[in-house]
């Protein structure tokens, strides 16, 4: 999705699940740390409600499980933690982006041939270049400069 204010394209919301899994096989998280850590990899726009949600999903699916941390002051906060079948699926939805990723690649690399058919590039010449340049010379004999 591109936000149309300055430009920059957000992670689809969908795509945040297998980040949410990653960052639990590492450490059992409180939900509020699990979305500052997402929002460092780039999920600016998640609604901390609907992560609550996804979190409760997955919960639902097995995926995770979460138990009240009444350590420290304060209220008590929910935990979360991945099970063994979220490092299961976790395992599968990385292959399937490694997949993806060789897609991607291919994409890429048409996408640029693309441009460099259609769009002249900006010749930049370097050291190396204008020495060859003055070492030329014509079918005459001249030197070309």
């Amino acid at each position: 999705m591109v936000n149309q204010d300055n430009q920059t394209i957000n992670p689809s919301k969908n795509f945040v699940l297998p980040f949410i899994l990653l960052l639990l096989s590492r450490m059992s998280l409180h939900g509020y740390e699990l979305s500052q850590k997402l929002e460092a990899f780039g999920f600016k726009t998640l609604d901390q409600g609907n992560l609550y949600r996804l979190l409760r999903q997955l919960e639902k699916d097995e995926l995770l499980s979460s138990e009240w941390d009444t350590t420290g002051s304060g209220p008590a906060k929910r935990r979360y933690s991945i099970t063994k079948a979220g490092l299961t699926y976790l395992k599968g939805y990385a292959n399937q982006l490694e997949s993806y990723q060789s897609l991607l690649d291919q994409f890429f690399k048409m996408y640029t041939s693309f441009f460099e058919l259609y769009i002249p590039s900006f010749h930049k010449k370097d050291p190396i270049e204008k020495v060859n340049i003055k070492k030329r010379r014509n079918n005459d004999g001249t030197e070309e400069k």
